[in-house]
């Protein structure tokens, strides 16, 4: 397939790529700045400018594009960058694949676990409703957005990830170095769920959402076997 990749620089994007590459997939990456190889392509998505004519033969789209939600405090200002970097990257996506003469077979869709909000106890999953808060909120329009792939007639699918676990980035590589100076323990009662994945499987839910035809709608990836922080 001729796959398009936005958000190819983050973490599961960077072990994305090589493993796209391994099985014989060509890879277009969606980069922000001028584009210096046959491999990418140059875009804006926060004015919506995107070459519709470079994405002419793509076979599927895999959106992972959106600002670190732990990269800083949550301001009003960071808040702010946190939605319009995943809802002006989306909608900048879903509208030009939209326009293509051929579309797109697939449109893959990050979203994240944090849509469901604080559920206690409770089992959550694809039906469950979403929760209040922030996180919730950002979800809800992210993935509303994503779905424009639908109503344009492609087979979308949005991958809600839940704490995606790799020694090279993410929630991990910040934990790491507390614990190896002693230092890491839980937070508060350590009683809320951690519903996570390893960096590989979040990689073969991305290969399986691609592969498989009757793969659409919400998919919640993460390990069997949700734990608690301590």
């Amino acid at each position: 397939m001729k796959i398009a990749i936005a958000g190819a620089s983050g973490l599961i994007g960077r072990a994305l790529v090589p493993a796209l590459r391994q099985q014989g997939h060509e890879v277009v990456r969606l980069v922000r700045r001028p584009a210096i190889g046959a491999d990418e392509v140059s875009w804006k998505p926060e004015s919506n400018e995107l070459d519709a004519s470079r994405l002419e033969g793509i076979d599927a789209v895999i959106n992972l594009a959106g600002e670190n939600i732990a990269g800083g405090r949550w301001t009003a200002a960071r808040r702010a960058r946190i939605l319009a970097s995943r809802v002006d990257a989306t909608r900048t996506l879903v509208t030009t694949c939209a326009r293509l003469k051929r579309k797109p077979g697939v449109f893959i869709n990050a979203s994240a676990i944090g849509i469901y909000g604080h559920g206690g106890d409770a089992e959550l999953v694809e039906a469950s409703p979403p929760g209040l808060g922030f996180l919730p909120e950002i979800c809800l329009i992210w993935e509303a957005n994503a779905e424009g792939a639908a109503r344009a007639g492609m087979r979308a699918v949005l991958l809600r990830f839940g704490v995606v676990l790799a020694a090279e980035g993410g929630a991990l590589a910040k934990m790491l170095p507390l614990f190896r100076l002693g230092l890491g323990g839980r937070m508060g009662t350590g009683q809320q769920w951690m519903s996570w994945v390893s960096l590989d499987d979040a990689v073969g839910a991305v290969m399986h959402a691609l592969a498989k035809a009757d793969c659409a709608g919400a998919v919640n990836v993460v390990a069997p076997g949700a734990v608690t922080n301590a």
